[in-house]
């Protein structure tokens, strides 16, 4: 399950983080509504936790425009504001669910799980990952290209998930190390590298047509066609 966090104060952000990487979700940060409103935008989502008082674009105006434009993903949202007209607003404005800070994360994951079962989003949309004959299924977490069932260690499985939720995007090593490794620095060591080269041999390994290509000074790209000048 791929999940949007947007929180601009970096302790709340952290402790969600760290704590739904745990459970096993990809996980998307934005730390102000603008940047929020673009990925929400931009990107399928499965559920969407979004702060209420933001920088740049207050949660509820994000939520509106988020409805406005005809996106029905889950948004559970989260705020210091607890009194009941707050509450009944911010359901009004488009949310799913209200949980007041200081919370606990064992409920922000209980809550989140059952806008997840109730949500409308279909489960062809959110159970297998596709790109020519390769899938991802992420509900048994496995993956096969063609007849070929490729074994996947824990984080190849959550780089692969990452590279096919941004399919035919060129993803940066900064947007993997936020991403797959919750790496908010450059470690300076090689490995991004290791794993793009042991997850590559592991899905264009004896095929005609690889997928996964790196684009030379800028980071790596999966997609369904021959690699473009400058990239290999």
């Amino acid at each position: 399950m791929r999940i949007l966090i947007v929180e601009d104060d970096s302790n709340t952000a952290d402790f969600i983080l760290r704590g739904m990487r745990q459970a096993g979700y990809t996980l998307d940060h934005a730390a102000n509504g603008k940047d929020g409103l673009f990925l929400a935008l931009e990107f399928p989502y499965d559920a969407i936790i979004l702060d209420r008082m933001l920088p740049g674009l207050e949660g509820l105006t994000l939520l509106k425009t988020l409805r406005a434009a005809g996106k029905n993903t889950p948004v559970l949202l989260l705020s210091a504001l607890g009194e009941v007209d707050d509450r009944v607003e911010g359901l009004h404005a488009g949310g799913d669910d209200y949980l007041t800070k200081p919370f606990a994360l064992a409920e922000l994951q209980a809550r989140l799980e059952a806008l997840l079962r109730r949500g409308d989003v279909k489960p062809a949309d959110t159970a297998a990952l596709r790109l020519a004959d390769l899938e991802l299924d992420r509900l048994t977490r496995s993956a096969h290209r063609g007849a070929r069932q490729i074994e996947l260690q824990p984080r190849e499985y959550q780089l692969l998930e990452y590279l096919m939720l941004h399919a035919g995007q060129v993803v940066t090593r900064t947007m993997l190390l936020e991403g797959v490794w919750d790496y908010h620095f450059d470690p300076q060591t090689n490995v991004i590298d290791v794993h793009i080269s042991r997850l590559r041999s592991k899905i264009d390994r004896g095929e005609e047509r690889p997928l996964l290509h790196t684009v030379r000074g800028a980071g790596y790209c999966l997609r369904d066609r021959g690699a473009k000048p400058g990239s290999d």
